[in-house]
């Protein structure tokens, strides 16, 4: 595993890639309403990003048909968006990639539409939360199966389970690469694999279920990721840099 580590220049371009991302969730966060359709929700997040001098980056990407991913309720990632209308009390993931002068950024939030039960605030909250504890404790020299642990054993202590199968990643000048980063240990020693260095770049995206970790991908769109319980699902994600050992977020506004 080559994980790139980038000079403090390329940090830069990478948080302006990023911070179009975050600019875009928080606009969408403040004006996605009830009564709107998602494919309203993509080309509003389109045009904003935009608009910023960013392009799209998901769109295309693998063949996926919309500029940013729209995850309703039960689809926890890789929602497509479509003719769906928003309604009072659903939780939405709005998931963006960008790309600037060819450096990249990603990342989700999962959001409200309107008052919402306070089972799906718990839920919301349990990714988001373990979003923030996984940046807080990284530091240099530390594993990245350690890294994974501790978002497995956070979403475990919330009484909820990590999404299997899919993963946080690294980006940089493509917009997945090295390294993998699951929410969950893979391997029975948290001990072995590659460690957390000054200058990489990757995304922590903590993809919450219910009961059943298991992945269910949509058999008509073969895109949208489910779990296997059938419930509400939610997904949170930053792209952070390791400068002076510590994790800085730059898609953060």
């Amino acid at each position: 595993m080559a994980i790139p580590l980038r000079k403090a220049t390329d940090i830069e371009k990478l948080r302006k890639a990023g911070q179009a991302v975050g600019k875009t969730l928080k606009y969408l966060e403040e004006n996605v309403k009830a009564g709107m359709t998602l494919l309203e929700v993509d080309a509003m997040g389109e045009k904003y990003l935009r608009d910023l001098g960013a392009r799209p980056s998901f769109k295309g990407l693998y063949g996926f048909p919309g500029a940013i991913c729209t995850s309703l309720n039960e689809v926890v990632i890789h929602g497509i968006p479509n003719n769906s209308v928003l309604q009072e009390g659903d939780i939405l993931g709005i998931d963006i990639g960008s790309e600037i002068d060819g450096w990249y950024g990603d990342a989700a939030i999962t959001m409200p539409i309107g008052k919402i039960s306070k089972e799906d605030e718990a839920l919301i909250a349990c990714s988001k939360d373990a979003l923030y504890h996984a940046i807080d404790i990284i530091k240099e020299g530390m594993r990245f199966k350690e890294l994974s642990l501790a978002l497995e054993n956070f979403i475990t202590d919330r009484g909820f389970v990590p999404l299997v199968k899919f993963c946080g990643h690294g980006i940089g000048r493509e917009p997945h690469c090295d390294p993998e980063v699951p929410n969950y240990l893979d391997s029975p020693n948290p001990k072995q694999g590659p460690k957390i260095k000054n200058g990489m770049i990757f995304c922590l995206e903590p993809m919450i279920c219910q009961k059943d970790e298991e992945p269910v991908i949509d058999e008509n769109d073969k895109w949208s990721v489910r779990s296997a319980d059938g419930l509400r699902t939610s997904h949170y994600e930053h792209q952070v840099a390791i400068v002076n050992g510590k994790a800085e977020i730059l898609t953060q506004l």
